[in-house]
């Protein structure tokens, strides 16, 4: 039997959403753009990638969402609607690490693959896996200089991926640092890791599942 699993992906501008068939991504939707339209789109996209192949929410037999870490807004948004929609039609929520998804958006044969996201100032979110998508550095928020990463730079070729790359090249000039622009989290890239997770029933407890922040929000306040 087929294992349909809706996937959604919303912790940076990118509202994304697609729906697999074993692993593999069928439908995607998404909303490549540099600002956030989560609230306005998310549901609209479901809607779309169900409605695209005569899917019922009936029919699906998974949600995997991108647990962080991101924008609190935009991880807020995303777990809420896959919370929801397991509610609904009582099946199981899978978590997918996004910086994993993100670091499979490329392939490499040798070297490291670091997945990085835009935090403040110059600080980004950021992991380090090998050529074989292993998780070799934990998940960090670091604040970039020009020695970042240098333990990985000395020993051969580092893929930065992500939003985090603009600040990063300005600080980065070693010759093995290889920039990857304009690449953010995609709900494609989920769909295989999701899929992995739910052969293993890999699932979250729907009613105390939070997102992966990494840090605790801060509220800036208002100028007005």
């Amino acid at each position: 039997m087929s294992s349909f699993i809706l996937n959604i992906e919303t912790s940076t501008t990118n509202c994304s959403v697609s729906l697999s068939k074993e692993g593999e991504t069928f439908v995607l939707k998404e909303d490549y753009n540099n600002n956030y339209s989560h609230a306005e789109r998310l549901h609209i996209y479901i809607d779309e990638v169900l409605k695209e192949v005569n899917l019922k929410g009936s029919n699906l037999d998974a949600i995997a969402i991108s647990k962080g870490p991101g924008s609190y807004t935009g991880l807020r948004i995303g777990v809420s609607a896959a919370k929801g929609l397991c509610y609904a039609l009582d099946i199981p929520l899978i978590s997918v690490a996004t910086l994993e998804g993100l670091a499979q958006q490329i392939k490499i044969e040798d070297g490291v693959i670091v997945p990085m996201l835009d935090a403040r100032r110059m600080e980004v979110y950021s992991a380090v896996f090998n050529s074989e998508y292993m998780q070799i550095r934990d998940t960090q928020a670091q604040i970039l200089d020009t020695a970042s990463f240098n333990e990985y730079l000395e020993k051969g070729k580092v893929y930065f991926i992500g939003s985090g790359v603009e600040k990063t090249k300005t600080l980065i000039t070693h010759p093995n640092a290889i920039f990857v622009e304009n690449k953010l989290p995609s709900a494609n890239e989920m769909s295989k890791l999701a899929f992995d997770k739910y052969k293993k029933n890999d699932i979250e407890d729907i009613a105390y599942f939070e997102p992966y922040y990494l840090k605790d929000f801060i509220a800036l306040k208002s100028k007005i």
